[in-house]
């Protein structure tokens, strides 16, 4: 009765399963992942009979092998996946970075942005951003958005008229580029750009503050007469040609230095295109004793600019009627 049984049970496992293949295992010459240990599939030690339902010749992957393979895609992986390092952001108010490498940051402006008519730069001035670096490494910045052009010796109202030259104009003598400072009432400072033509240069009249400006804070009210003890807005700082010679800590130890070179201030080209803004043309401000020079359109500001110094209405109304005959607004310009 137990023979029969055990026929019906080999008949029940069914006649057509596939039968133990017996492998035998190569011994394995591989290192294995530990010294003094060779790791095998299972139990199984080389030499050793492995059965199983394999197909015929099939031969188990040592599984040191495996783990090694594994690593090394994981490896590949990672080293693709692993992003590019990049510079550190730079933190607070740094040196500009013409002087880290002048060749690979041509954002200052050089000699033959300066080598202009007076009135043709006194324009090109308009939306360039000037920088002033202090001693301690703090950089102040602002846009510039008012100018006044004076042209030489035949300007009457130029320091230069009639041509004569004296130690204190000789900077509107020298190249294009070179800064004369002169001051004021005793006590305050301007700042021009010498261009194109004995005797020519460009007053700098207000600018836009960009950077520093609590550094322009402190500046203007340590070196301003009046109003001592009232906060100054930011329109305040720099809305004039003294204010903004105070608030970057220009003085007459400037005086007939070149813009172009000089390593405590410097003109960096600005963002602001001349296709993107309306410049007004009107006349200077504070030069009544020049008869008929005195309402020459020679002073250009950006229209709608807040840091304007003073605004023309009666100018931004005539530039409004002249917009269609003369779309640049430089042609129609009575300078003679």
């Amino acid at each position: 009765m137990r023979a029969r049984r055990g026929t019906g049970l080999s008949a029940r496992l069914g006649r057509g399963a596939p039968k133990p293949v017996s492998v035998t295992l190569a011994p394995d010459t591989d290192r294995p992942p530990f010294p003094g240990r060779a790791r095998r599939p299972g139990n199984a030690r080389a030499g050793s009979r492995v059965t199983g339902y394999r197909e015929a010749g099939q031969m188990p992957v040592p599984l040191s092998r495996k783990i090694r393979q594994k690593k090394q895609r994981l490896a590949e992986s990672e080293q693709q996946q692993t992003p590019k390092e990049s510079p550190p952001l730079s933190v607070g108010l740094q040196r500009s970075a013409y002087f880290s490498s002048p060749e690979d940051h041509p954002a200052r402006l050089g000699p033959e942005f300066f080598d202009q008519p007076a009135v043709t730069l006194a324009r090109a001035f308009l939306g360039q951003v000037l920088v002033r670096r202090l001693a301690d490494g703090t950089e102040l910045r602002g846009r510039i958005v008012e100018t006044e052009a004076y042209l030489g010796p035949e300007d009457e109202a130029a320091h230069s008229r009639g041509g004569r030259q004296t130690a204190r104009n000789r900077g509107m003598f020298m190249k294009p580029g070179t800064l004369y400072v002169y001051i004021i009432y005793g006590m305050y400072f301007c700042l021009n750009v010498s261009s194109q033509g004995a005797g020519a240069c460009v007053l700098l009249r207000a600018l836009e503050p960009l950077e520093g400006l609590e550094t322009m804070r402190q500046l203007r009210n340590t070196l301003r007469k009046s109003t001592v003890g009232r906060s100054l807005k930011d329109r305040e700082l720099c809305s004039g040609p003294s204010k903004l010679c105070q608030a970057l800590a220009i003085d007459k130890t400037f005086d007939q230095r070149d813009l172009a070179q000089d390593e405590a201030v410097w003109l960096e080209h600005g963002p602001l295109e001349p296709s993107s803004t309306t410049v007004v043309a009107a006349a200077r401000i504070g030069i009544g004793y020049a008869g008929e020079w005195t309402q020459k359109p020679l002073r250009f500001y950006v229209q709608g600019s807040p840091w304007v110094s003073v605004v023309d209405r009666v100018a931004e109304q005539m530039l409004s009627a002249q917009q269609t005959a003369c779309p640049d607004g430089l042609n129609c310009l009575n300078i003679e």
